[in-house]
Parts: C-alpha cells; structure tokens; sequence
C-alpha cells in the first residue's frame, strides 16, 4: 500500500516501525458546538483507513482526541454562564452520538482530552522555554519559529508568505508581547473574567511551574 507522504511530497510504500503494528493519531474536534462536515469528513476516511489496516492483520492503535481546553470553549461558558466541563461533557456526549450515526468504530477508538494530559503538556512547555525555544511574555508563552528548522515545509508555505492575522487568530493584545508576528501561543495565563465563572481548567490557570 502506497500513502502520500506530505513532508517529501511523494507518494511511498506504507511501512510500519513495529512488524503488523500500526499507530495512528487523527486530530479530533474542539468540544464547543456541535460537529460539523470538516470534523466528519477526517473522521470517516481515517476510519475506513483503519479498518483496512486491521483487515490486513494489523495491530492497530487509533487515537482521536478531544480538545476540551481552548478560548472557543470559554467564550461558550462566559456567554452562557456555565462551567467549561459543562460545555465539553455536552459537545463530546454529541460528538459520539454523530460518531455512532456515521457508523465510526469507537468500540476501538482511544479518545484522551487535554485536561486529562496536562501535566505532561506542562513539562513539555517548559521543556521549550528551558531550550529557548519558547518564551514567557506578560504571563503568556509563545513558540519562537525561528527556531524550529523548515518552519512551514508541511503546509508548503514560506513564513515570508504567510500574512499577519489571515486565520483570524491574531489578537491585538499579543501585538505589543510576541518576539514575531507568527509565533503562535503555547500557554494563556487566566483571565479574572473566567475565574469569576470558576473556568480554571488545566490549561489555563496560572503557571507556577512555568
């Protein structure tokens, strides 16, 4: 079986580290609203890819995560004066209804969510921060792309290509904080707006090991 390999952009052989053991990881959705065709479509190709592999006789470990910490989640809590877990357990218990409606193998799915990683996603922050390849700013941290080599190659785009703010992720307050317009946020300090709702999940309470 041949797949197309983004990073050499060819398509290759399919070889497995570990002989008839394959592991893969999709990326799964932010549980602030219901899924959508873009969460779906990803979802059922990799899940028929899946199948196939183990039709094969392959040993397959399938991951899917759950994103139950990002802005998107708070700003749903703040709006309806919730807690985040409210929010999350809502759009997952969704999620795996769709996911039964379409007809994805969950019997065989792993699904880990970021609140229950968080202390490895710490030590991996500061591992960064520790290499210099990250940096604090006014509570914050942000990844430097300067130091990672080939930044961009995966997408195709050159980092003198892309333009500040196209993906509508670019805040006027990180403006003033970040060493490059595109470095991209790793870690938010917590907002007094959100601990007045009690939204204090992992990822965003205040980093005292960071």
């Amino acid at each position: 079986m041949k797949i197309y390999n983004t990073f050499t952009r060819k398509k290759e052989d399919f070889k497995t580290i570990d002989e008839n053991k394959v592991r893969m990881y999709v990326c799964g959705p932010t549980v602030y609203d219901y899924m959508h065709i873009g969460n779906a479509r990803p979802l059922v190709i990799f899940d028929t890819m899946r199948r196939y592999l183990r039709y094969l006789g392959n040993d397959v470990k399938y991951v899917v995560n759950f994103t139950d910490v990002d802005d998107k989640i708070i700003n749903k809590a703040i709006k309806e004066n919730i807690s985040t877990k409210e929010v999350t357990d809502k759009y997952i218990k969704a999620y795996m209804d769709d996911a039964k409606d379409l007809n994805l193998d969950e019997e065989h799915t792993i699904h880990p969510k970021a609140t229950e990683t968080m202390d490895d996603i710490i030590d991996f922050v500061k591992e960064l921060v520790d290499k210099d390849c990250a940096y604090e700013s006014d509570g914050d941290v942000y990844f430097d792309i300067s130091k990672a080599k080939d930044y961009g190659h995966l997408s195709g785009k050159n980092i003198e290509d892309l333009r500040e703010g196209a993906s509508n992720r670019l805040d006027d307050k990180d403006k003033g904080k970040k060493r490059n317009p595109m470095d991209f946020t790793l870690w938010k300090k917590t907002k007094k707006k959100e601990k007045s709702l009690g939204i204090l999940l992992g990822a965003r309470v205040d980093r005292a090991g960071i």
